[in-house]
């Protein structure tokens, strides 16, 4: 048994020498040249270059027909601005590396438009392939992304004059002004200029095949420092078309994602002419037979004379599900554009499934307005009014929005211009599509373009028109969650003003329900009325309520009521509609077309009250008005404060006041002087001017007459400066009307005014609380002395 055991052990020694001296010697049985290559961390150079160049493969060629074509390839080298070119790239124009995909996307739709615009005239020009499409086809195991086209092609010239756009003089003449920030016009797209070189941003090599019709596929290939043209050893497998192979860096793998590039066509370019294919994987549970070498094992409680088995005819195969992946090519941009087809094409169905496609909103639209505009500049747009205003639409107004899509050749540009609709119009969503904006440039610079601004002034009218001719149902709603944007649009957008003012809407004294328009306004007015009137307020009760409107009521007059906030800074910004000026009845001025025997009343009344208005002004309220005249505004009410025409109104007072950005301790906006009305019919009025008459520094005139002030201001709108002097020229009032003495003072009984005092302890109860005090302090002193001798 013992030697049986030691001659296992030497056949075991002897299968390791054997296998040592079998790696020793190489395939062909040849020793290896230098074993330390092989090794981790003794990496010659020779093999680092060996790996960098076998780490690009093309599909069709080894390792060794790269390396034989490589080295019999043209090299070629960029001149020295290379660098600023790439430096651009980056800094300037291409802020987000993802839009590499976008571009070189744009370029193969511009190849495929030139092999379709040529075989208008030439069909031949399509022998190769009539199917013109976009593929693009991730290589993970390769780290390289594939754009392939079936457009029209390039040459061997058309590679090293196209591709080298960055050695050429006007690419120089680009730079200069780019650097200066002028905009260049010329669209590149299609020249593989600069926008072809963003593919640097992802890739450290670049390799474009490519077949021309006039010419055999050649093979380009570069690292962003020099470049190389060679015949293509495969021959034609493209048939016609470019395949752009991008090597890409390892920060950039996410782009060999499929979803990521799902994403990316859908952002950019889902609305591109021509099919975009993506080579994509799914799984499918296909059925697999199931081969059985054993008869079924008995179930539990059976005996095998219990198992029935069937008759080999009488069986069926069996198979079961499995989960096998599956590769094709699927078709990214379904949508096509519906901008570009006539509205008259477009049913209304389409328009809202479009509108929910790209603003993820799941209403339906409230309006959309389709239209093509041409001129200085040419653009086809959409836009649309959401049915509901987002919670944050006045917490963050003025914030820039992503709610207009910018297009150009159907290529998503941004949607992230600031000025691409004024601030009051940023509800509004949609898209613009314009062959004449530069496509490969950064949103900074289209910004500037001044064709912008063109296409910014005519979305603005369009936008205003469609508000315009929304049915009065729809508009309500509107109204209801964007009428503040209108009336924002007043105050900041004056050339659109009188657009905007037809649009507004407000509550009014002819109806108790809804709104009404100026233009509305304006077909009720009464014959020879100069002036629309409105009265400001909190609410609408508020404004009904009001002294200042009762001479108007009475007389049939409609009054707006503006209860907004926002309203009254409004109207400060629409001095006039259509010819009419706009009186807020809270001020002086008001003209009520008063007949001649009405003013000579006034004039008679006038002198009788003279006296009294002249002891107002000059002593009694001299530090709070700044005159005292007679009312013809005035119907029930004894006195209103009226504010001056340049003044602040209650409401405006109020609103001023209640701003978190007021500064505390600054100016105080109730120091404005104001103008008290008197109506000499009432009686309390009739009553202070005969108290005064007979006694001007009598007690009983002054708190009459500063009551009558106090309840003006709060008539008016506006706050009381002295709340403790009111409260106390009311007692007096008040004791007056109900014959208490003047002089009557409160009587509190004596239990209720004296304070409790505290319990007295005896002698004896306080020496006892020491000693247990005294006793409690040596008890943890003892405690804290035994404490060491315990832990040891």
């Amino acid at each position: 048994m013992k030697i049986y055991i030691l001659g296992i052990f030497c056949l075991l020694a002897l299968s390791g020498v054997a296998r040592a001296e079998d790696e020793a010697v190489d395939i062909d049985g040849t020793v290896e040249e230098d074993l330390g290559k092989s090794t981790i961390g003794s990496k010659t150079d020779d093999e680092t270059v060996e790996r960098e160049e076998e780490a690009i493969k093309l599909d069709g060629l080894n390792v060794a027909q790269m390396k034989a074509m490589r080295d019999s390839a043209e090299k070629h080298e960029y001149q020295a601005e290379v660098n600023r070119m790439m430096k651009l790239i980056i800094n300037s124009l291409y802020r987000n590396k993802e839009i590499f995909l976008r571009e070189l996307i744009s370029n193969a739709s511009d190849a495929l438009d030139k092999i379709r615009f040529m075989s208008l005239t030439d069909p031949d020009v399509l022998a190769a392939t009539s199917d013109l499409k976009v593929m693009i086809k991730p290589d993970k195991e390769n780290h390289a992304l594939h754009i392939i086209d079936t457009g029209i092609g390039m040459t061997r010239e058309d590679l090293v004059k196209n591709l080298g756009t960055i050695a050429k003089s006007g690419t120089s003449e680009f730079l200069a002004k780019m650097e200066e920030g002028e905009q260049q016009s010329q669209d590149l797209i299609g020249q593989f200029g600069v926008g072809f070189y963003s593919s640097f941003l992802v890739a450290d090599t670049v390799v474009v095949t490519s077949k021309h019709n006039d010419g055999e596929q050649h093979i380009w290939e570069s690292d962003a420092a020099s470049f190389s043209v060679t015949k293509d050893p495969r021959g034609d497998t493209l048939g016609r078309g470019t395949q752009i192979s991008l090597f890409m860096k390892e920060e950039a793998n996410d782009f060999l994602e499929e979803h990521t590039i799902k994403d990316l066509v859908k952002k950019y370019s889902q609305f591109i002419n021509f099919p975009i294919y993506l080579w994509t994987s799914r799984t499918e549970k296909v059925e697999e037979p199931v081969e059985e070498d054993e008869k079924p094992e008995p179930k539990e409680g059976e005996t095998d004379d219990d198992v029935k088995v069937e008759d080999e005819d009488d069986e069926k195969p069996k198979v079961k599900m499995v989960d096998k992946t599956v590769y094709d090519w699927e078709v990214m941009n379904d949508n096509k554009p519906i901008w570009l087809r006539t509205p008259k094409d477009v049913e209304k169905e389409d328009y809202d499934a479009f509108y929910k496609s790209f603003s993820k909103d799941s209403d339906e639209p409230l309006a959309h307005v389709h239209f093509s505009a041409e001129g200085e500049v040419t653009f086809r747009s959409i836009l649309y009014v959401p049915k509901t205003a987002p919670y944050d639409l006045y917490q963050d107004y003025g914030k820039a929005t992503d709610n207009i899509k910018m297009y150009v050749k159907r290529v998503f540009i941004t949607d992230d211009f600031e000025e691409m609709m004024p601030k009051y119009l940023s509800f509004i969503k949609g898209v613009v599509d314009s062959d004449d904006l530069p496509l490969n440039v950064s949103r900074e610079t289209l910004q500037q373009n001044k064709l912008l601004r063109v296409i910014k002034k005519k979305l603005v009218r369009k936008a205003l028109d469609m508000l315009k001719k929304m049915s009065d149902e729809d508009y309500e709603k509107f109204y209801k969650e964007f009428g503040t944007n209108v009336k924002l649009g007043v105050m900041e957008d004056h050339s659109n003003r009188n657009r905007l003012a037809k649009l507004l809407r407000w509550q009014s004294s002819n109806s108790d329900e809804g709104l009404t328009s100026l233009t509305s306004y304006l077909e009720r007015m009464k014959e020879k009325q100069e002036h629309i009137y409105f009265m400001t307020g909190t609410s609408r009760s508020e404004c009904e309520k009001s002294p200042f409107v009762e001479k108007l009521l009475k007389k049939g007059y409609e009054v707006l009521y503006l209860v907004d906030p926002i309203d009254e800074y409004t109207i400060q910004n629409l001095p006039e509609f259509e010819g009419k000026k706009f009186q807020n009845a809270a001020k002086e001025n008001l003209n009520l077309q008063e007949s001649d025997k009405a003013k000579e009343t006034m004039e008679v009344l006038g002198r009788e009250f003279d006296t009294l208005l002249n002891g107002l002004k000059d002593k009694i309220l001299s530090s709070g008005i700044e005159k005292a005249i007679l009312s013809t505004r005035l119907v029930d009410s004894p006195c209103a404060l009226v504010a001056s025409q340049y003044g602040h109104s209650g409401n405006m007072e109020r609103i001023m006041k209640s701003q978190a950005y007021a500064k505390a301790g600054g100016a105080d906006v109730t120091n404005q002087k104001k103008i008290l009305e008197l109506n000499p019919f009432h009686p309390l009025v009739k009553e202070l001017n005969d108290l005064y008459k007979a006694d001007a520094e009598s007690d009983a005139a002054k708190d009459l007459a500063l009551t009558l002030y106090d309840t003006a201001l709060l008539r008016s709108g506006y706050s009381l400066r002295d709340t403790t002097a009111f409260s106390d020229r009311m007692d007096k009032l008040l004791r007056r009307s109900f014959n208490v003495a003047a002089d009557a003072k409160v009587e509190i009984p004596p239990e209720l005014d004296e304070e409790e005092a505290a319990p007295e302890e005896s002698a004896e109860e306080s020496a006892e609380e020491e000693v247990a005090a005294e006793e409690e302090q040596a008890a943890e002193e003892a405690a804290t002395e035994e404490a060491p001798k315990d832990e040891l």
